[in-house]
């Protein structure tokens, strides 16, 4: 990418960092726990948009509803039960996660409400059962320092987690109640980031603050960020789901692009047309007879499946439709994604693109005439069900109008290529009520213990003789206790051994040979470094003992088949080679004691004993 001067652009990023935390669930006392089984109960039900304080409906919301989807919830056994059914009111909220908000609050200088005072967020999508997820205000104005600058913290949250995705159609959600309620902290920093880079820097910092607590979940998914970028004479952008932070530079500079690219098609068709002529002109036209013969697959199939195709006329819009905000991404992309999003249409094709897809130029031709499109008109059609059409076609002829405000403000969701697509308009204050089934809290400030920051454990740690990368692995990797408990009671081994056996050699075994190591708990790496320790093992056998342990041999009964020789038995054996061996080499000699007596003693001292009988 072109490089961007960032200070030019009036560049504005904030980020939201939503962790899940390893507690019971916020309202009930199941466990926090994803299922990998399909679920053993089931729901269904119809999710509306409630009024929210303001009165008013939430426009996000509203437009969850107007999808008319029907929600089908999988329950499972000890992760969800008549609470997250919303079949019972929430139990009090679960103080341990409560707790660990307080103590992320105090890590980040933030400001401690007086009253936590639990609220219900009006979201309709069916990611709750009840139509809302409960969350509330922890702390405020908070601030923590980067490389580039400081970083202000608006505020930190404690809500229940959405249920699981399982299966997305059209008209329906399948969706499993385990991940449901799971406790989530939520930071929300200030728009005072100034890079892409700096965002990543602070992502990867806040990620740390909450890993040091000792009750951040892990692995994939368990940690969410959000993005929301803007810059000058453009609008705020909410970004969700940017899951890799290496990749968060990446839709943040796609992002400006966008932004810059959609601002000057504002200019552009403001240049041509004034914006109440394109919607007084922008009449839904039926045209399926007119394409009833196409050889387009798309329209083709449609038809077959009674189905209807229906065209807008886009005055002045001709070049525009097709105008390449992205790489891979156009003006009639963003008009699609509205489309798509509001009922799920197949079929959308837009006068810049075409002829092509089987449509002829004749047909291009011919729709042209049907709109009464001059030289710089477009169209746009859609081929579908009716109602489907319908439904797209209002969603898209608001984002054509939205085209003359430039930049629109909505929630956008990060892709794996680094662009994005629409999701949804941006929420906004009318979704949010107070929760009348559970009592405000007074935080007990007096009680909160702040825990060692992971990169002070690693610096720490590095002073045992650990490098940079093992102190930080062993510092991530939750096992900090267990691995000093190790150091201090087998003096007689390298902690930097410790550490390596105990994180990459697992993970190499994992890799190497496809075991489930989790059967390596601590009482076996204990059994094993105490053998070591005591001299009755070697360094060479503990990976071997490993492996055997992970394929379920019991260490105990393991120790003997590895038990180092004694000097005698040793010597014994060492005679026995140099016999067999006759007249070779010395380094030869050593390779073959080295390979027959692996495990079975020490390196060093079988080159010292081969020396000995060999004089």
């Amino acid at each position: 990418m072109e490089k961007i001067d960032y200070s030019k652009l009036n560049l504005k990023i904030g980020l939201e960092i939503h962790q899940q935390l390893d507690t019971h669930k916020l309202f009930c006392n199941c466990d926090s726990k994803i299922s990998e089984e399909e679920g053993n109960s089931s729901v269904t039900r119809n999710i509306r948009a409630a009024t929210g304080e303001t009165g008013r409906i939430d426009l996000a919301a509203k437009a969850e509803q107007n999808k008319k989807r029907y929600y089908i919830y999988k329950g499972f056994h000890k992760l969800s039960c008549l609470v997250d059914m919303d079949e019972e009111p929430p139990t009090g909220i679960n103080m341990e996660a409560f707790s660990v908000s307080l103590q992320v609050s105090k890590m980040l200088n933030a400001n401690i409400v007086d009253e936590v005072q639990v609220m219900r967020k009006t979201i309709a999508d069916g990611s709750n059962t009840s139509g809302f997820q409960r969350t509330s205000l922890v702390a405020l104005n908070g601030k923590f320092k980067t490389g580039h600058g400081e970083v202000g913290i608006e505020t930190v949250c404690i809500e229940e987690d959405s249920a699981k995705d399982i299966e997305k159609k059209d008209d329906y959600r399948i969706l499993g109640l385990d991940r449901l309620g799971i406790p989530l902290i939520e930071i929300a920093t200030d728009s005072s980031i100034k890079t892409p880079e700096q965002a990543k820097e602070a992502a990867a910092y806040l990620g740390m603050i909450l890993r040091s607590t000792g009750k951040a979940k892990r692995g994939l998914g368990t940690i969410r960020q959000d993005l929301n970028v803007s810059i000058l004479n453009g609008n705020r952008v909410e970004i969700k789901g940017a899951q890799d932070l290496r990749m968060i530079p990446i839709w943040i500079e796609s992002e400006i692009i966008r932004q810059q690219n959609l601002i000057e098609i504002q200019k552009e068709i403001k240049k041509r047309v004034v914006e109440k002529d394109v919607e007084k002109e922008m009449v839904v036209n039926n045209i399926t007879e007119l394409l009833k013969n196409s050889e387009s697959k798309v329209i083709s199939t449609c038809l077959k499946n009674n189905g209807v195709i229906k065209a807008i006329k886009l005055k002045g819009f001709s070049g525009l439709i097709g105008f390449k905000i992205l790489p891979e991404r156009r003006l009639g992309t963003e008009f699609s994604d509205y489309g798509k999003v509001a009922s799920g249409v197949g079929g959308l094709f837009h006068s810049d693109e075409l002829p092509k897809y089987r449509i002829t130029e004749d047909e291009v031709k011919a729709i042209n005439k049907k709109l009464k499109c001059e030289k710089e008109d477009g169209f746009l059609l859609i081929a579908d069900g009716e109602e489907k059409v319908d439904m797209a076609l209002v969603a898209v002829m608001k984002r054509v109008l939205l085209t003359f405000d430039g930049v629109v403000k909505e929630v956008r969701k990060a892709n794996q290529d680094g662009t994005t697509s629409y999701l949804r308009p941006i929420a906004g204050g009318d979704r949010m009520y107070p929760d009348t089934d559970l009592k405000p809290i007074i935080p007990n400030l007096d009680s909160i213990k702040l825990p060692e920051l992971i990169t002070d454990k690693s610096s720490r740690l590095s002073e045992l003789g650990l490098g940079k990368d093992l102190a930080d692995l062993i510092s991530k990797s939750g096992e900090v206790e267990i691995f000093e408990e190790f150091v201090s009671k087998f003096q007689n081994i390298k902690p930097s051994f410790i550490a390596e056996t105990m994180i990459p050699s697992l993970k190499e075994i994992k890799r190497k040979f496809n075991l489930d190591t989790n059967l390596i708990t601590k009482e076996v790496f204990d059994e094993v470094f105490s053998a070591l320790n005591d001299s009755r093992i070697s360094k060479d056998s503990v990976i071997d003992i490993l492996v055997e342990a992970c394929r379920g041999k019991n260490v105990s009964l393991m120790m003997d088949k590895y038990e180092l020789l004694s000097d005698m038995e040793l010597l014994k054996e060492l005679d026995i080679i140099v016999k067999e061996s006759g007249e070779i080499a010395f380094n030869a000699l050593i390779g073959k004691a080295m390979s027959k007596l692996k495990g079975k003693a020490d390196g060093k001292k079988i080159v010292e004993m081969l020396g000995k009988i060999k004089k």
